[in-house]
């Protein structure tokens, strides 16, 4: 065994090895010669999805205050950053050290009021203004030119999220309702849409009606200051615990929902819900 060998076996059973134990065990798992053939054969494009799953699981954790959880969980997710980096380093494009270096480059130019001697008595709001126009000023720099309002919002959030970003944006620049009042009457006039498609259209167009009014109601969110995926969450858990409880009444009935109909599911889901207020 060579030195540079014996040196990368010992940093990897090295539990105290840190990051560059686990950069050296990202190496060793893509070698082309002696890795793991599933890791060698992966691509930026096939652990993508393992990404959005390990960012996910992670909320789930914090949702549940699992602390333990997350901690194992933070670690499935820098392992998709130190995956990406081992991949860019093998084509040339960046390494973990350029990562590193770019995101802390950009911390601090975005945050003036804390490194390098500008104004810290700001409101957040103030604050949140400043980030946006650092934010814009990279944007036009990477184009060469002025950015468009919606440039750099991700294709690939969750739609309800991207909704709202791209409200965000619009709004700053004035392309909002004043008040609430004008969503809600939008609201109505994309739900009689959605009526009259179903009535007279497509699918097709009746698909796009739906889009609409949704996009209405992330923007309704939005004025209310409600995140709408945290709210579609809490409404998600909220039908699983009910139907679930909906399921044990049936059982203690010696019944299953298929063994049920509406009318009983829907009075035990009564039953739930009343005792939810109690």
């Amino acid at each position: 065994m060579t030195k540079a060998q014996n040196d990368s076996q010992n940093i990897c059973h090295d539990p105290n090895g840190g990051v560059p134990r686990l950069l050296e065990i990202m190496s060793r798992l893509r070698d082309p010669k002696t890795g793991c053939p599933w890791d060698i054969q992966q691509t930026y494009k096939s652990i993508a999805s393992y990404t959005i799953e390990e960012a996910y699981e992670v909320a789930d954790a914090i949702d549940q205050s699992n602390w333990e959880e997350l901690e194992g969980e933070l670690g499935d997710l820098l392992l998709q950053v130190i995956y990406y980096t081992q991949m860019g380093s093998e084509d040339g494009y960046f390494t973990f050290e350029s990562v590193v270096k770019n995101i802390s480059d950009k911390m601090i130019r975005r945050h003036p009021h804390v490194f390098d001697g500008a104004s810290q008595y700001k409101t957040t709001s103030q604050q949140i203004s400043d980030w946006e126009k650092i934010k814009e000023s990279e944007r036009s720099g990477k184009l060469n030119g002025p950015a468009k309002t919606l440039d750099g919002i991700a294709k690939n959030l969750p739609a309800l999220t991207r909704a709202v970003k791209l409200q965000n944006r619009a709004a700053r620049v004035g392309f909002d309702w004043p008040d609430i009042s004008g969503v809600t009457d939008k609201i109505t006039e994309e739900i009689a849409e959605l009526a009259e498609a179903r009535e007279l259209l497509s699918y097709d167009a009746q698909v796009e009606e739906y889009g609409d009014l949704l996009f209405v109601m992330a923007n309704f969110a939005r004025h209310l200051k409600i995140d709408p995926e945290e709210a579609l969450r809490a409404a998600n858990e909220k039908f699983k615990h009910r139907f679930e409880g909906v399921e044990q009444k049936l059982a203690a009935i010696s019944k299953s929902p298929a063994q049920s109909n509406l009318d009983e599911m829907n009075t035990f889901w009564n039953i739930i819900k009343q005792s939810e207020k109690s």
